[in-house]
């Protein structure tokens, strides 16, 4: 009786042992891919270190209905949601080129800029849109002004580059 018990034991590993060796066996999964880890950038206060008055002024546009402060950004608008804008974010470990080459691909072409030696980007629509990007290493800043449609009361990308020279000025490097 013990050897029949011997024979079927060694007969169910060898069985199990049979079914993982085949074809049939499912790869193993692919490596995550490698991040490439970066050193911080400069640190960024909040908004950018650019005041409420002093985004008013470079914006031009009527008081301000809502001013929204989070931890990696600000947006200011003007007429509520929909109305005229402008936000600021800030990007720690992200790629610039993502949101570059997001603006190609909605039609707002980007063009090689430079502020203060960092490279960045500079994309607009009409008159009415512009985003503005500054690199440092592997994080970024992004201004976007918009009129949404409202008649511009300045040039959005002169108020973006404004803005974004003042932040990258008041960086704490």
């Amino acid at each position: 009786m013990r050897s029949l018990a011997v024979v079927v034991v060694t007969a169910a590993v060898l069985a199990v042992a049979a079914c993982g060796s085949g074809d049939d066996a499912p790869a193993p999964p692919p490596p995550a891919p490698v991040r490439e880890v970066t050193p911080p950038g400069p640190f960024f206060g909040e908004c950018g270190s650019v005041t409420d008055d002093e985004v008013a002024r470079a914006f031009a546009v009527p008081p301000f209905t809502d001013v929204t402060r989070n931890s990696v950004g600000c947006e200011w608008e003007s007429g509520g949601v929909g109305g005229p804008s402008v936000t600021f974010s800030w990007y720690r470990g992200s790629p610039i080129g993502r949101e570059r080459a997001g603006s190609d691909l909605i039609g707002r072409p980007a063009e090689d800029i430079s502020i203060d030696g960092n490279p960045g980007f500079l994309a607009s629509a009409e008159d009415y849109l512009c985003e503005l990007g500054v690199q440092f290493g592997g994080d970024f800043v992004h201004w976007s002004v918009t009129y949404n449609g409202f008649i511009p009361t300045a040039d959005p990308c002169d108020v973006a580059r404004e803005l974004a020279e003042l932040s990258v000025s008041r960086s704490a490097k």
